[in-house]
């Protein structure tokens, strides 16, 4: 068996902390960077990302529709930073949002997870809501790979709430999908392992307990499940504030920033990155 996507996580952990460097190429940015909008850009853009991550991070998060909106050539941009990332130690967390039924969602899971996937991953996004059962398969298949899922649990977009926040039986589904995963990992996670390799999206900027995820922040009853955090920076959560904000679960949370640091342009950029490595260690010291 490989080595499963909780220890490889456990281990970025330790060695560069607990920050996540989401590559999002707005044209803004693009613009603010001084590169046209369009391939030639991305891929410049692209690259300087990663290159700054590199030793200063542990994990990068494109989001893939950047990278779509140029069509094909986009894609091939994608690809080639894939095999870029996976040349060096950098976890690299595809934010796809994929989710589907039957061999619709075989078929994402060979592009992104699969053995012979174009896009090299050790993650994939995944959303729940044509039902969590859904997703067997790609948890299954990316479990004998070695390979990680984050699933969208309680996002911080206010249009999720009414989804989110809605009870069957008196659970929340946002709750619901996080006691599902808390019994995947307890089942799945290998030996003595910090992680599982299944996680939650939670939104940094929201309040836990109004969708019923209040546990969460006493680290109960899932402490191996990973969770992505989107929302710190210039969506308005602090990474000074971690523990404030998830409580005992802050040293299971992977804190992604992007506009706030992409926004210092490619000469600033590795500067803004270790800045924000100092303001989640005070976060989470």
């Amino acid at each position: 068996m490989p080595i499963s996507f909780g220890t490889k996580l456990a281990d970025s952990f330790a060695k560069y902390g607990q920050l996540c460097v989401g590559i999002d190429p707005h044209s803004a940015l693009l613009n603010q960077w001084g590169l046209e909008d369009d391939v030639n850009g991305l891929e410049k853009f692209a690259n300087a990302v990663l290159d700054s991550a590199v030793s200063r991070v542990g994990i990068i998060k494109p989001q893939v529709s950047f990278f779509e909106r140029h069509g094909s050539k986009g894609f091939v941009v994608l690809e080639r930073l894939a095999a870029r990332a996976a040349e060096t130690d950098l976890l690299v967390i595809m934010d796809a949002k994929r989710g589907d039924i039957g061999t619709t969602m075989d078929a994402y899971f060979d592009a992104w997870l699969g053995k012979n996937a174009p896009f090299i991953c050790d993650a994939l996004t995944v959303s729940p809501y044509l039902g969590f059962g859904s997703l067997k398969d790609t948890l299954s298949g990316s479990a004998e790979r070695g390979k990680g899922v984050f699933v969208l649990a309680a996002t911080s977009n206010p249009e999720g709430a009414s989804v989110q926040r809605a009870t069957i039986g008196g659970t929340t589904l946002a709750k619901s999908i996080w006691e599902s995963l808390a019994e995947i990992n307890a089942v799945t996670a290998s030996g003595n392992a910090r992680f599982g390799s299944f996680g939650a999206v939670l939104g940094a900027t929201l309040n836990l307990q109004s969708f019923g995820l209040g546990q969460v922040m006493a680290g109960q009853p899932n402490a191996a499940t990973p969770i992505l955090a989107p929302g710190f920076g210039a969506q308005g959560a602090e990474l000074s504030a971690s523990k404030q904000l998830f409580g005992e679960a802050a040293s299971q949370v992977i804190h992604s920033v992007s506009r706030s640091v992409l926004q210092a342009g490619e000469s600033g950029l590795a500067k803004a990155i270790d800045s924000a490595k100092a303001e989640l260690a005070i976060g989470l010291g």
